[in-house]
């Protein structure tokens, strides 16, 4: 049970469910928010108000309810978090693929004959995979926020698996009464550290991946 041990080790725990979850959110955003954004009328409406309704429902009380109703392992957890972030993705989706069905060039690609489904797939996602990308990186850390919040009230990764929330959840009692800070103190700072990087990744990824901030950097560089 040493502390710093556990600290090294919590990530591969916490960075595990929250890629997966991550990963998997993306696919079932990415899919809905498709197919709610190139077709209109009820699939569109239907998908959207269940949408709403999760994300109608606090964060730590809807993870709390899916990992009591489908059981307490990391499988379901990584399942809980999907289905929370999932909503996000099929919004942005839903909006980017909005805007891209009223341009010349998939008029033009319909025109030509081209199957709908290829014209989703070939030209309407790469076109709109950077705000996936972008967003991508700020769900890894409330992925991470949600995991150690679940596990801080024991209804997340289960006791003695390293995990930054349950290790505060272990020392918080000794903070109270005994004054022994650090067992909690030191992972909180680590939660709050990894969460500000990719917090700070996801704020800087829109400007790397814009192609006008690249021509302009590649203009900048050869006037030096």
């Amino acid at each position: 049970m040493d502390i710093l041990s556990r600290i090294i080790y919590a990530p591969r725990v916490d960075l595990t469910i929250a890629l997966l979850a991550t990963a998997l959110s993306i696919l079932a955003g990415t899919t809905v928010g498709v197919a709610a954004g190139y077709h209109r009328g009820w699939l569109s409406e239907g998908a959207m108000r269940v949408s709403d309704l999760l994300q109608s429902f606090p964060v730590y009380v809807l993870g709390m309810a899916l990992v009591v109703l489908t059981g307490h392992n990391v499988q379901t957890l990584v399942i809980a978090i999907a289905v929370i972030s999932a909503p996000v993705y099929a919004r942005l989706v839903r909006s980017e693929v909005i805007q891209l069905r009223e341009r010349l060039f998939v008029d033009a690609l319909r025109a030509s004959g081209i199957s709908s489904r290829r014209i989703v797939i070939k030209h309407m996602l790469p076109n709109a995979a950077n705000p996936i990308f972008a967003m991508s990186s700020v769900t890894i850390g409330t992925s991470i926020l949600v995991t150690a919040g679940l596990s801080y009230i024991g209804a997340g990764v289960s006791i003695p698996t390293p995990e930054w929330g349950s290790m505060i959840a272990i020392g918080t009692p000794n903070l109270v009464s005994g004054g022994q800070w650090w067992p909690s103190v030191f992972p909180g700072v680590a939660l709050a550290l990894t969460v500000l990087g990719f917090a700070l990744i996801g704020d800087s990824l829109p400007k790397v991946l814009d192609p006008r901030n690249r021509v302009k950097a590649s203009q900048w560089a050869l006037s030096v």
